[in-house]
């Protein structure tokens, strides 16, 4: 199974669009779950008189499991094909969702891109919200699932009306179509999910499975780059000591080495590596991992802190510049406007301090210097100064690190990358 290049896929679309059930069913078809395990879920879906749920209790499971402490491999659940060993990082949909959704699509490889084929469904806002997200965040890799086939008859004229749906919107987003493959699927009675369905004999396509392993082709590992691991969680395991939880994003981690955790400066020894419950002696760009380190506490690192190697440590930023694309603001965007900035798992709130210039996001070219605001739609180039310490590289050197989303009052604002970092003292 280790020998299966690693591809790390997220699930995106609008809420209730059938995602968890979509992986659900991913994992049970490919026997990454057992029978017994789904009969289980079965009986607490009925329980809860939510009889059709029982494959989204798959992923959801994991979130008890995970206030209990009892795995380190959080919401990161395995499965494979005949080509690849995906790690599904299941985002969530409702409302703690796009902080996930940030952190998912920064660790995304590919994505399967729900929308429900249900009558009244289709695209919606969140659906819209998610594209344009994976767009920024440069997931580029796209496989489309029309979902809920079966609450439609099968029928190919509304299969066809979501999909000319869909193409518009991604194409306005600037994906280019016709690299992306569309796939009626029932998630719940399995259709062309991993099996071939009997009841949709005018698709002639591949199944949703078949497509993966077809389109998504392995990025190139950035293993010569510095080691970067944003922190999502730390763990105190008893007999262990502190092992923080994290996706290698660039370089490479072997045990034996020293880190430095920015921006706190703790350093510590790494004793151990371990990813799905196995000890490897290194870790390498894509790979989920807890490390146990030595003379580092709890209280010396936390999420949203990124470890590094003493000689090319992260880069804490005293301020930088960016270019952003203006999602959604009920009103305008001006100077002093001091809304939360998702960068790799950490979430903190920074002030724009400057609009350098409005530019056209197509081709980058200055529209006006020193706009006075920007507002839904705009691009911009701005200097932004965090009201406290982070971790923030240029697109440049390490994009992995340089992507960005901006959230205030519960929706996504805006999306970027950083152009140039000043470091802090």
């Amino acid at each position: 199974m280790a020998e299966l290049p690693k591809i790390n896929i997220m699930t995106a679309g609008h809420v209730d669009h059938g995602k968890s059930t979509l992986i659900g069913r991913l994992l049970y078809d490919s026997g990454a779950i057992r029978e017994d395990q789904l009969r289980k879920l079965k009986e607490v879906a009925k329980e809860l008189k939510r009889e059709t749920f029982e494959f989204a209790f798959v992923m959801d499971r994991l979130k008890e499991e995970r206030e209990r402490g009892l795995t380190i491999d959080i919401m990161h659940t395995p499965f494979h094909t005949k080509k690849y060993y995906y790690t599904i990082i299941d985002c969530p949909g409702h409302r703690d969702f796009v902080k996930n959704m940030i952190t998912g699509t920064s660790q995304a490889d590919a994505s399967i891109f729900v929308v429900s084929a249900k009558p009244g469904e289709g695209v919606q806002e969140q659906t819209k919200e998610h594209a344009w997200l994976m767009k920024v965040m440069g997931v580029n890799q796209l496989v489309v699932a029309i979902n809920k086939m079966d609450t439609t008859n099968y029928d190919q004229k509304r299969f066809d009306e979501i999909v000319s749906e869909t193409k518009k919107l991604l194409t306005m987003i600037g994906y280019k179509i016709d690299e992306i493959p569309f796939i009626p699927v029932s998630a719940l009675q399995g259709d062309n999910v991993f099996k071939k369905s009997d009841k949709m004999a005018w698709y002639k396509g591949p199944t949703l499975v078949e497509a993966m392993d077809a389109t998504i082709k392995q990025p190139e590992l950035p293993i010569d780059k510095p080691l970067r691991i944003p922190i999502q969680d730390v763990y105190t395991i008893t007999g262990v000591g502190t092992v923080p939880v994290g996706r290698v994003e660039t370089g490479i981690l072997k045990t034996g080495d020293t880190i430095l955790i920015e921006p706190s400066g703790a350093k510590g020894e790494v004793k151990t590596i371990e990813m799905f419950h196995k000890q490897q002696p290194e870790a390498k760009p894509g790979d989920n991992i807890g490390f146990n380190v030595r003379g580092i506490g709890k209280e010396d690192v936390k999420r949203g802190d990124v470890a590094g190697h003493p000689k090319n440590p992260p880069t804490v930023a005293k301020e930088f510049t960016a270019q952003i694309v203006v999602l959604q603001h009920p009103t305008v965007i001006t100077a002093g406007y001091t809304p939360v900035f998702h960068l790799g798992t950490a979430s903190i709130a920074c002030k724009i301090e400057e609009i350098i210039a409005k530019v056209d996001p197509k081709t980058g070219q200055v529209i006006k210097e020193k706009p006075d605001f920007i507002k839904t739609g705009d691009a911009a180039r701005i200097r932004v100064v965090p009201t406290k310490a982070m971790v923030v590289e240029k697109q440049a050197d390490i994009p992995q690190l340089a992507r960005f989303a901006i959230r205030d009052m519960g929706i996504t604002v805006a999306a970027g990358i950083v152009l140039d970092v000043v470091k802090a003292k």
